[in-house]
């Protein structure tokens, strides 16, 4: 018998499919048509069995035990997304949960991130008055005052799904209202505080029109390629109240950025990079950040398959997804996890949110290894103990894409 959420999800699953893949030069172009390719129904999977494997990794990591989930609710009305790794909230992560539940329809579980998000995470006062604390301990203490700036995307563009979903209320629940006071304060926060007051900094840089890694002193003189997001930048073009021209300018700016970060050869980008695309290292020491491909990186195939198949707008994405998924393809016995951009592998592991964007970045590649990385999505096991929580949600993004599930939900009108 199907749950409930299966019935909600194969409801939409009947939306007519695109049956085989685009080719290059084409797109399905799904903001003007409204249809989503179903990677997994090409592969032969059932509508039943979609559901299924969408409705397994809600269950698991949504609603399993203290052990399984990365989801934990709060009192009445609240709840967090964990990084059990690290041991704290992160704003990537309860940003990610919430687009994760807008795109399953689930409401409760929106509202209780957001507002878990709102209360604890967002700055009501002072010079980062409406940025978001990038990390939190799960009593909702702030472990720094900083914002990373993939948190406030993914905060905005959720928000506008929620409210073209579900529509809008009043307080927090004024979905579309909060999601432009999000982009005001992104890209007006020095104007708003008279200049840079306690190195706070606008989160695109207005010169680049390029989204920074941390706005905020050094960490605002570079970027990283997985925060570039342009089709939340075509909608928000589209969609928000105010700077609609400057969101058109920095999704064309991001298309140009991502043929300048590739490495020509094997498609790679480094988790960070200058604004001219070069590879880069962050300002300060660590032994997790550097100039390879690694963690940040893996989701810039899936950004840049998600921008192709909502907006179609540059055919060199089919091109560089192909070169990408070729690579990853050679690699023997099975590609890892972690390379310098040219090619030579750094780690010894297989992440599963690596296996996820992989399959999403297959929504633009015309290849004929493509299916091969859908398929490796479907029998990837649920991500599960200490590293769950990066891997998971990657995970649920893998599988929303290559089910057609994530889905462009329109602001209503007011």
């Amino acid at each position: 018998m199907l749950t409930l959420l299966a019935v909600l999800v194969i409801q939409d699953l009947f939306q007519p499919p695109l049956s085989k893949a685009a080719p290059a030069g084409k797109s399905p172009r799904s903001f003007a048509t409204g249809q989503y390719r179903n990677l997994f129904r090409e592969q032969g999977k059932s509508d039943q069995e979609i559901c299924d494997k969408l409705n397994a990794a809600w269950k698991q990591l949504f609603e399993g035990t203290e052990n399984q989930r990365v989801y934990y609710p709060v009192g009445q009305d609240m709840a967090y997304i964990k990084d059990i790794g690290n041991g704290d909230v992160r704003s990537e992560g309860m940003s990610y949960g919430m687009m994760i539940a807008v795109q399953y329809g689930r409401q409760a579980e929106f509202d209780r991130l957001w507002k878990w998000a709102k209360t604890h995470m967002q700055h009501q006062e002072g010079p980062w008055k409406g940025y978001f604390a990038w990390s939190c301990e799960d009593s909702g203490k702030q472990r720094t005052k900083f914002p990373a700036s993939d948190g406030e995307e993914y905060f905005a563009m959720a928000l506008f799904f929620a409210d073209g979903r579900w529509g809008s209320t009043s307080g927090y629940k004024n979905y579309r209202a909060e999601a432009d006071h999000i982009l005001h304060v992104m890209l007006r926060k020095e104007k708003d505080n008279g200049g840079i007051v306690d190195n706070a900094m606008n989160m695109f840089d207005s010169k680049e029109k390029q989204v920074v890694f941390v706005p905020n002193g050094q960490a605002a003189t570079f970027t990283d390629a997985s925060y570039h997001l342009p089709a939340f930048y075509e909608l928000w073009a589209r969609w928000a109240k105010e700077d609609r021209e400057f969101w058109k300018d920095a999704a064309a700016t991001s298309r140009k950025f991502f043929k300048k970060a590739a490495h020509p050869v094997t498609g790679l980008y480094p988790d960070y990079s200058t604004f001219d695309g070069k590879p880069t290292k962050p300002p300060w020491p660590s032994t997790n950040k550097s100039d390879n491909f690694q963690s940040d990186a893996f989701r810039v195939a899936g950004n840049i398959a998600m921008d192709y198949a909502w907006f179609g707008e540059d055919p060199w994405q089919v091109e560089q997804t192909n070169r990408l998924l070729k690579f990853f393809a050679n690699q023997k016995p099975k590609y890892v996890s972690g390379y310098t951009v040219d090619g030579n592998p750094v780690v010894d592991y297989q992440a599963t949110g690596h296996v996820a964007m992989n399959a999403a970045a297959s929504l633009a590649a015309t290849d004929k290894v493509a299916p091969d990385f859908v398929n490796a999505l479907w029998n990837a096991p649920i991500p599960s103990g200490q590293w769950r929580y990066y891997d998971g949600m990657l995970y649920m993004f893998g599988l929303l894409h290559a089910s057609g599930q994530y889905r462009i939900w329109a602001p209503r009108k007011k």
